[in-house]
């Protein structure tokens, strides 16, 4: 099944805004919800904060106040949005348990982009740091079960191997090493615009949550473990940040980015199994078709091109955030099967993106761009 945002229209911005009753959601049962539930309500929540961040950036950067008020009222929603998403986690779950399930995401997530990647640079942009995020998800395993004396494994339900990544001591790098070379906006594959922006996203929303919640624990291990993969969270946002191309216009970038929030609602509605957040998956799918057409004329009258020509013309492959979806169509069609074949196909799933990437640190460097062996002998001389 294909799905074309640009062919669908959605619910007029005028009838979006909702009361407080209706954003005071109804969290997830974190001891019964199912994992991936839970890991796409925080990929959810790190785009809308993106799209949030994003449109204040391009309010301060245009001139014309009715450009500033039509971006107002659609990041007005985009706000009500975030709230809904955000307040569908429980208030039950300790800081550190959160924790936890923010780098399942970045595992399984990161994992499964790196095998949908159709450019190889940047497929192996997205392996270099998926293996850092396995290191991180070991982590704070072991805090957990030092401070909560409780196993990972009762979070991500087995689906997740919690098992040690490129050791830490190779993650802190010279910040310039973290710039890498951005996809080419007219060639590359719209797939990969999608990809990159999801990532750089969910990366920019765990440092921003580690930043602001390490300092609220009173263990001094604790403490030290926020701040070292706060650090490293940083190189990261730096790193896939970096991948996108800032020839874009600011308009590209809207279109893009509103494009891309269709696409993740979309994907997330076909697959939730919980009912209730699957209902919030296709109200928001529909406010952002909305947005998508506003930002698309917005493209058209200031830009002079028509969006189609940037963006993928449907959405032939859902989005997922579930690693194994990466495999092959032989082992892929069981993933809706039991509960012990789903654990053996993701795990085996995370595994092919650690061999792939090889286990020599000095490999996991992403691939050279023509002309960079060039430049570094001309840096020597």
């Amino acid at each position: 099944m294909t799905f074309n945002p640009l062919e669908q229209r959605g619910i007029p911005l005028d009838r979006q805004l909702r009361n407080w009753r209706e954003l005071n959601v109804d969290p997830i049962d974190p001891d019964r919800c199912d994992p991936y539930t839970r890991c796409r309500v925080i990929t959810m929540n790190g785009i809308e904060v993106e799209a949030i961040l994003f449109s204040h950036q391009l309010a301060r950067n245009t001139v014309d106040p009715e450009i500033k008020r039509q971006l107002a009222q659609t990041r007005y929603i985009e706000a009500q949005q975030q709230k809904a998403v955000n307040w569908l986690l429980p208030g039950l779950s300790s800081v550190l348990e959160t924790t936890i399930a923010y780098e399942q995401v970045a595992v399984d997530l990161t994992a499964w982009v790196a095998r949908m990647e159709p450019d190889p640079y940047l497929k192996q942009a997205y392996q270099f740091g998926v293996l850092e995020d396995f290191d991180h998800l070991y982590r704070y395993a072991n805090l957990y079960e030092m401070i909560e004396h409780r196993k990972a494994e009762s979070i991500v339900d087995n689906l997740t191997e919690v098992m040690p990544g490129r050791p830490t001591r190779y993650h802190h790098r010279d910040p310039v090493d973290n710039v890498r070379d951005p996809y080419a906006k007219d060639q590359a594959d719209p797939l990969s615009k999608l990809h990159a922006l999801t990532i750089m996203s969910t990366e920019q929303q765990t440092m921003n949550f580690y930043m602001n919640t390490g300092p609220t624990y009173m263990e001094p291990i604790a403490r030290q473990l926020y701040q070292e993969i706060g650090l490293i969270e940083e190189e990261h946002v730096t790193h896939y940040e970096s991948l996108v191309d800032p020839g874009e216009t600011w308009w590209e970038q809207l279109v893009n980015h509103e494009y891309n929030e269709c696409y993740l609602y979309y994907s997330f509605m076909e697959q939730e199994s919980d009912p209730k957040v699957k209902a919030i998956w296709e109200l928001h799918l529909n406010m952002e078709l909305e947005h998508l057409h506003i930002a698309c004329d917005l493209m058209r009258r200031l830009d002079g091109r028509e969006p189609a020509e940037v963006l993928a013309p449907r959405a032939a492959q859902r989005a997922d955030v579930r690693a194994e979806q990466g495999l092959s169509a032989r082992t892929a069609r069981h993933a809706d099967g039991p509960d012990h074949a789903r654990r053996r196909l993701r795990a085996r799933g995370a595994r092919a993106v650690r061999e792939d990437a090889g286990d020599d640190p000095r490999r996991r460097e992403p691939a050279e761009r023509p002309g960079d062996a060039r430049a570094r002998r001309h840096v020597r001389a």
